[in-house]
């Protein structure tokens, strides 16, 4: 086995598919644990840091036009924070991550990992945001999907050369929505095991 990262369209069910993995392989599984980590590391508020991560806004435009330079350090701040976290939680074994740019974070210390992405189709996802969010109009829906998805692929590209989403980027590519949640984590265990196997 390795440490599997886990980056994921909104809706598409990473965090789930992310826990059944973990549990089919015994291993641990670090999602915003890493964030509540690097709050005790830094001091940092926990709202700062998830809302530094998670939320692309026009507030935070603004932001960065008026104070460009303490946004970008407050964020490069709170990412150091994180990778070291990512870095320490890896270094302890086998384990699962989700987001975070654990897969370049991870590649670049030559620390070896099965880097997946989860997607699926819009209607698909807009069933699960639906639960997420307790809304059924289409509007609030469409809404949640795009500002999650900006937040995520705008993290990702700031940190990293890579394109967030981009099949070269990862090991397995799977639609989640076409293959189901079930299959999806056979796939990824199967993979996990097949990687230090004799006949890899």
């Amino acid at each position: 086995m390795s440490i599997i990262t886990i980056s994921r369209e909104y809706g598409a069910g990473g965090h789930s598919i992310g826990r059944q993995v973990a549990r089919e392989l015994g291993i641990e599984i670090y999602d915003r644990d890493i964030i509540r980590n690097a709050v005790k590391e830094s001091g940092l508020d926990a709202g700062v840091i998830e809302r530094e991560e998670e939320e692309i806004s026009r507030a935070d435009a603004f932001w960065r036009m008026i104070t460009p330079a303490a946004y970008v350090d407050r964020r490069e701040a709170i990412h150091e924070i994180e990778r070291r976290m990512i870095l320490m939680l890896a270094q302890k074994g086998d384990c699962v991550i989700l987001g975070r740019c654990a897969d370049v974070i991870l590649n670049e210390a030559n620390i070896e990992s099965l880097n997946v992405f989860i997607y699926a189709s819009d209607l698909h996802r807009a069933a699960r945001v639906s639960e997420l969010i307790g809304s059924t109009n289409p509007t609030d829906i469409q809404k949640a999907m795009k500002k999650t998805d900006t937040a995520r692929r705008s993290y990702y590209q700031q940190f990293t050369t890579n394109r967030w989403g981009d099949s070269h980027n990862y090991n397995l590519c799977l639609d989640s929505g076409m293959l189901g949640y079930q299959t999806c984590v056979k796939l990824i265990c199967e993979a996990a095991r097949g990687l230090h196997s004799p006949n890899a």
